[in-house]
């Protein structure tokens, strides 16, 4: 009964831990505004903006607005009647109708501006954004009191993030703490949304593009060949893009092309439809086709009336969009260039304005509403490809087109020199950690100041400077993230648009499998660090009489709870991630660093001051028995190439445990590397002659006998004074379990000492074949069930790859079938590999190694899996 008991408290604890999170979030949330309400449907395409969103609010004085006007649109904002003429006194502009520049979520901020006749910012308003941050720890007021410091100012100017440079024409401004890209981002829209609106109105000058000079080509070219010139081009929707169930048919498919280059023109329309074209045509106009070949969706759209807009396809060239009215609209009657496709819709477009040159890329854009399959909300999206003639088309080939680098690149840029030193002190620290045994033998059990110099000058700076200064603090959300990213779609964007995360997220990889979570968890967390300098501020002013450490017994049972809230964690982002970034605030890292106390509900602070003056008394508590981001790190810590030593000693002498900190050393001397934080003092302890018992018996022995003092060896023993060969000691010879291996060593059956392919087969078989003999005695219902499960997720993967299963449905028997595997192993091949995977350390493996092992095997089976799914397109969204 007690046994039971004890396996069920931590999973309770667990659910305790979400349970009041959830509360203590919601009430924080509920406390503050959030951009989470759901906009008009047709607030991209309604004529009359300001009926759907809060124009007033923007632009200060007005008493009226007009509907949208120009491309891109805005809106005129009118002040009181004056002889019966309401006088014009700026604009309004809705961002998305103009960029849809995405911020660090990978959605666009959605923001209403307003600007006067003379081009200044007179009001800002987000109405929607997906910033993770900004929703959830950064308060409302910091967002807008960034934007508030565009009031006033002109658009003609240059905003940057960061610091004015008068001497370059560059205005500075201040960035939200912990939001750098959302903000870079956000500059980017308010700059172009201005700009564009302002050179069609006047106030700046227009964009000019010099024309293009075409040069022959072939104008009897077929279809095929158009297209490996790229001369015509291709943009597909598929219906699982817009939140529709995936089907074999496209949403939508377009052809399209530029028809102003002479040849183009006659291979598409034949000799006499390039004429007709160019008898229709003023001097400065552009002329592009576009045919549908897949889907029942228009690209004209249903809604279209004489004289009003085509509004579901677009055309955009660097700031600039072109939309088409009936006017800009001729009737194409057909494809001369053999092997065209069938096509069900068509039309010639015509592009009216001199700011467009077909020398310079632009994109199609077809226009449209995205479902969001998990909520019913409906955004407004658009679907882009780019067209831009070869260089062998245009006089001179293309020209020079300077892109605005994307944000990531602008915060790499301008913090240069603090990410450099950033790398050089993780270089540093591990180069470091990894002479550690040359430390330690230098420091002895009374003055550990060799090692302890080097590890407290980690904390420090990674309190200070990593942890408050550059708010670098990793997170279990990105662990998340990571995870449903290498499943969905992975974007180098997201992950490189913070420096100090991606290059401590290398750090934290390539350590974790060297060394185990301890180099990060126990010397480079920011918090862990902080927590560990209020246990020792603790012991300096007088508190060393209270602080204790839990019993053994409490701590065993209460180390399995971060377990179980990063698999709770887990499940629940396969749901929601959402609601998942809602309970990671068990994490007090974002209150502490990226947010700050002060600029937090009282829930969030009241957390951290909680857990810091705990840490007064207790060593590390959030580490050991909370952290979700902990738990993360230590199931592949499981196979961490290079552990602590241990000498056989190490079972019976109880030294090294009584001073262990983080409580990871057992009562056989074994160290589970999944909680062991490295502070080293084992280590030190290992070599000391005067402080390890085993050596200081043998020092005291040749003392005695005057027998010279030999080093001590790698293997924590003297040297013998005349050599001996090297012997294992004998299993018979140990007084109980072998320290030096996690658990007892094991021999699994498929070692037949092969070599070179065979060997690899064996493993390959042993990896990706659970069932065994000894299982089958054992367990051979359990075995049966496993056939039909295996043949059942082998199923799923094949629908998945035909197109008849979503990510999550696999997902989610991917993760079933990984539960059955740890049952189905542990009843037969009951093993794990101790270290590196090409190496034959086997033992016996714990519920906890075979949830590590069979977790992070089937982890990268499924993504490689998912990888060629989503790479040969088979696999829906």
């Amino acid at each position: 009964m007690h046994s039971s008991v004890s396996r069920v408290r931590p999973a309770t604890l667990a659910a305790g831990f979400f349970l009041l999170f959830a509360f203590l979030v919601g009430g924080a949330r509920a406390a503050t505004g959030a951009y989470e309400a759901e906009l008009p449907a047709d607030v991209a395409t309604a004529p009359d903006l300001c009926s759907r969103v809060p124009c007033a609010e923007v632009f200060p004085g007005a008493t009226g607005f007009s509907e949208r006007k120009g491309q891109p649109p805005y809106v005129e904002a009118y002040g009181e009647p004056v002889a019966g003429k309401k006088p014009l006194l700026g604009y309004v502009m809705l961002s998305t109708d103009i960029t849809d520049t995405p911020a660090y979520s990978g959605k666009p901020v959605v923001t209403l501006i307003g600007m006067d006749r003379d081009g200044r910012f007179v009001g800002v308003k987000v109405l929607k954004h997906s910033e993770p941050i900004l929703l959830l720890g950064i308060p409302e007021s910091a967002l807008i009191k960034f934007n508030d410091q565009y009031l006033g100012k002109s658009v003609a100017e240059t905003f940057e993030i960061g610091p004015s440079r008068p001497d370059e024409g560059v205005l500075g401004l201040d960035a939200i703490s912990g939001a750098t890209v959302t903000v870079i981002a956000q500059n980017q829209v308010m700059m172009a949304s201005g700009q564009a609106v302002a050179r069609q109105v006047g106030i700046l000058e227009a964009t000019k593009r010099e024309p293009a000079r075409f040069l022959p080509g072939n104008p009897g070219a077929g279809w095929p060949e158009l297209v490996e010139q790229g001369l015509v081009k291709r943009l597909r929707v598929q219906p699982e893009q817009v939140g529709l169930d995936p089907g074999g048919e496209p949403f939508i498919e377009l052809w399209f092309g530029d028809l102003n280059h002479p040849d183009l023109a006659r291979a598409v329309l034949g000799e006499a439809g390039a004429r007709n074209l160019r008898s229709h045509l003023q001097p400065g106009d552009h002329a592009l086709f576009i045919v549908r070949t897949g889907g029942h969706e228009s690209f004209k759209g249903s809604g279209f009336v004489r004289g009003g807009l085509y509004d579901r396809v677009q055309v955009r060239q660097g700031s600039d969009a072109f939309t088409f009215r009936d006017l800009d609209y001729l009737n194409l009657y057909g494809i001369a260039a053999p092997g065209a496709p069938s096509y069900t819709e068509s039309a010639i477009f015509v592009i009216r304005s001199p700011a467009f040159s077909a020398a310079y890329p632009w994109k199609l854009s077809f226009l449209g509403n995205r479902v969001d399959r998990a909520t019913g909300a409906r955004s407004f999206t658009g679907f882009d490809s780019t067209y831009w003639l070869p260089d062998a088309l245009l006089e001179g080939g293309r020209p020079e087109v300077q892109e605005k680098a994307e944000p990531w690149v602008q915060v790499w840029k301008s913090r240069a020199l603090p990410i450099a030193l950033f790398a050089t002190f993780l270089v540093a620290v591990t180069i470091v950690y990894a002479l550690r045994e040359r430390l330690t033998r230098r420091a002895t059990h009374k003055n550990k100041w060799p090692v302890n110099g080097f590890k407290y000058t980690a904390w420090a700076l990674s309190i200070v400077f990593v942890g408050f200064g550059a708010m670098a603090q990793p997170s279990i959300t990105q662990v998340l993230t990571w995870f449903h990213s290498i499943l969905a779609e992975w974007r180098w964007s997201l992950f490189l648009s913070d420096p100090f995360i991606f290059l401590f997220w290398i750090f934290i990889i390539v350590t974790v499998f060297l060394f185990g979570r301890g180099l990060f968890c126990g010397w480079m967390c920011p918090f862990g660090s902080l927590s560990e300098a209020m246990y020792k501020l603790g012991s300096v002013v007088g508190l060393r009489r209270y602080q204790r450490h839990l019993p053994q017994k409490w701590h065993d049972r209460l180390k399995w709870v971060k377990y179980g809230v990063f698999f709770g964690l887990l499940a629940v982002s396969l749901f929601s991630m959402g609601l998942a970034e809602v309970l990671a605030e068990v994490e007090p890292f974002k209150t502490t660093f990226l947010v700050g106390v002060n600029n937090r509900a009282w829930p969030y602070g009241l957390f951290v001051c909680t857990l810091l003056g705990i840490s007064l008394f207790v060593e590390r508590p959030y580490c050991k028995y909370i952290c979700p981001l902990g738990a993360a790190l230590a199931m592949p810590s499981t196979f961490r190439w290079f552990g602590l030593p241990r000498k056989v000693d190490c079972n019976s002498c109880k030294a090294c445990a009584v001073g262990c900190g983080s409580l990871a050393i057992d009562a056989a001397g074994r160290i589970d590397h999944r909680e062991c934080l490295h502070c080293l003092d084992c280590l030190v302890l290992y070599t000391e002659p005067k402080a390890c018992p085993p050596l200081s018996k043998e020092r005291k022995r040749r003392e005695r006998e005057g027998l010279p003092m030999t080093a001590i060896g790698r293997n924590g023993y003297f040297i013998p004074i005349h050599p001996v060969p090297a012997e294992p000691v004998p299993a018979a010879a140990l007084k109980g379990p072998d320290p030096r291996m996690p658990t007892d060593p094991v021999t699994p059956a498929h070692l037949g000492g092969h070599r070179g392919l065979r060997w690899l087969l064996s493993e390959l078989r042993d990896h990706l074949w659970p069932w065994s003999a000894e299982g089958w005695n054992s367990r051979r219902g359990l075995q049966v069930a496993g056939i039909s499960l295996a043949l059942t997720v082998t199923l799923v993967w094949a629908l998945a790859a035909m197109g008849r299963l979503s990510g999550a449905a696999v997902i989610g028997w991917w993760f079933g079938w990984s539960l059955y595997e740890v049952l189905i192993r542990m009843s037969g091949r009951r093993y794990v590999k101790d270290g590196p995977w090409w190496q034959a350390n086997y033992r016996r493996a714990s519920w906890m190694d075979m949830l590590s092992y069979v977790g992070f095997k089937n982890l990268l089976i499924g993504a490689v899996l998912f990888l060629i799914l989503k790479g040969l397109g088979w696999l829906p969204a």
